[in-house]
């Protein structure tokens, strides 16, 4: 597949640039193998709506330009959106907006597809519902929702966790900030189930935005919430496919939306 060096149309935003081309051959290798599972995934849908709900600096969408050259990604951080409008100026077919702007005229049962890769984990609880409601609500019937979300219990956590510290020695001070667990948490995490929940930290962004970060997210709570809504096809993960939740860094969900009623 091509890689972000492919794409001449569009500079790397800072989440490439982070992680991409992360000095880290852990970070390059785990995030690349990200990137092309969600291109295998997308890809026999090209040509068709395409929406990148949590589009972040663009880098799924430019990863994705030849296969979809008009797609819409959604984002909460205007900053970001502005970046993401400018580097992507040579691709007029590309269109960037807020998340509520989906609320709006134009999008209701609209995209063939939608991608939301990395955003759930970052959301408070009400705010995740919110969410999965508004991409239920966007999705045409029959249409594909794609979601993918880090692994952050069982041996994963704790292999995660390693990881971190590791990078961190490197003098990456994204990761020298990382969240730490308590032994307790760190143990229940280890053996959580899908009802298993430890307290989570919530931060607001400038623009009063309320998030959270990995710490605590359980992907198979998460898991329930995504099967009320949508019929889940296939659950997947990466970066190594056939040694499964244990021995992975992210879960997705390949998922259809139902009939509507």
């Amino acid at each position: 597949m091509p890689t972000i060096f492919d794409v001449t149309q569009v500079s790397p935003g800072h989440y490439a640039q982070k992680q991409l081309l992360s000095p880290s051959g852990l970070v390059r290798w785990s995030h690349g193998s990200r990137f092309r599972l969600a291109r295998e995934l997308v890809a026999p849908f090209a040509g068709r709506r395409l929406l990148d709900y949590g589009c972040g600096d663009g880098t799924f969408l430019s990863l994705v330009l030849d296969l979809f050259p008009n797609a819409v990604g959604a984002d909460v951080a205007a900053d970001q959106l502005a970046d993401c409008s400018h580097r992507f100026s040579s691709a007029p077919g590309v269109r960037f907006l807020l998340t509520d702007a989906l609320d709006g005229p134009g999008h209701a049962i609209h995209y063939d597809v939608v991608v939301c890769m990395e955003v759930l984990e970052h959301c408070p609880d009400d705010i995740q519902l919110a969410v999965l409601d508004r991409i239920g609500r966007v999705t045409i019937p029959g249409g594909r929702v794609i979601v993918s979300v880090p692994i952050e219990i069982g041996p994963t956590l704790v292999a995660k966790q390693t990881a971190r510290a590791l990078v961190a020695l490197t003098g990456a001070s994204d990761y020298a900030a990382r969240e730490r667990y308590q032994s307790a948490e760190l143990l229940r995490q280890c053996f959580a189930s899908s009802a298993t929940t430890i307290r989570r930290e919530e931060y607001r962004g400038e623009d009063g935005s309320r998030f959270t970060g990995h710490k605590g997210f359980n992907w198979r709570r998460l898991e329930h919430r995504i099967a009320e809504r949508f019929e889940i096809e296939r659950r997947l993960f990466s970066p190594v496919p056939y040694t499964g939740a244990w021995l992975n860094s992210q879960v997705w969900f390949v998922c259809r939306t139902r009939p509507r009623t």
